[in-house]
């Protein structure tokens, strides 16, 4: 009986193990870079820690590095989210996680100007008794906004030829049947034409000549 009720209660404990261990799992992934002219893009940033009981203050900054490699700071988490004055001022839209492991931000009605290099940098402070640590993590995001007018022409243009393909050789087909219909039905005239012929030409010698006797 004792294995038995040791199987019994160790189901439960393996089960809350299981669901514990799966509340845990934080999984990065990288962020679309590819975003389409005055839509809505999501600049993906997910950094993942140990669930720990030790209590940590994050601060999320979101930078925009140009050309000369210039970082500007556009956006800002700091307990709360704080967007800053700038070229983006208006368009940005926090979209981070409460645990703060996912700290993604939204670009409103993209342009072309918004192509280029954007950086997510998460600073983690661990409250010790002692000692405060943190550590940082910094992670790159390149943009390039596209017009997909251009591609929908491209793809419609191309739907038109198929489908003209088609109509084309749909319409061969049907000239083709016709074409030969009429050839059998040539051939098969021509050939009781020829049959009639035949039959005409018969030698008159070769037929049968019946003699009505009379008698008296």
């Amino acid at each position: 009986m004792a294995p038995l009720n040791a199987r019994i209660y160790s189901v439960p404990l393996a089960f809350i193990l299981m669901v514990h261990c799966c509340w845990s799992v934080c999984v990065e992934v990288d962020s679309d870079t590819e975003a389409e002219l005055q839509t809505n893009m999501k600049l993906t940033c997910i950094s993942c820690t140990k669930r720990e009981e030790t209590e940590t203050d994050t601060i999320v900054e979101w930078s925009y590095v140009d050309a000369d490699g210039k970082d500007t700071l556009i956006y800002k988490y700091d307990k709360e989210p704080q967007e800053l004055e700038g070229p983006f001022h208006g368009r940005l839209l926090w979209n981070g996680s409460k645990d703060l492991q996912d700290v993604s931000i939204f670009i409103l009605n993209v342009t072309f100007n918004d192509s280029g290099l954007y950086r997510c940098r998460v600073t983690r402070y661990f409250n010790y008794k002692m000692h405060r640590p943190c550590i940082t993590a910094v992670k790159d995001v390149q943009l390039t906004v596209h017009e997909d007018v251009l591609e929908d022409f491209v793809s419609y243009i191309s739907q038109i030829l198929m489908y003209v393909v088609l109509i084309s050789f749909t319409g061969w087909l049907v000239i083709e049947m016709i074409y030969c219909y009429r050839r059998i039905l040539r051939s098969e005239k021509a050939a009781r034409d020829k049959a009639s012929r035949t039959y005409l030409a018969i030698p008159s010698e070769n037929t049968d000549h019946c003699t009505l006797l009379v008698e008296d």
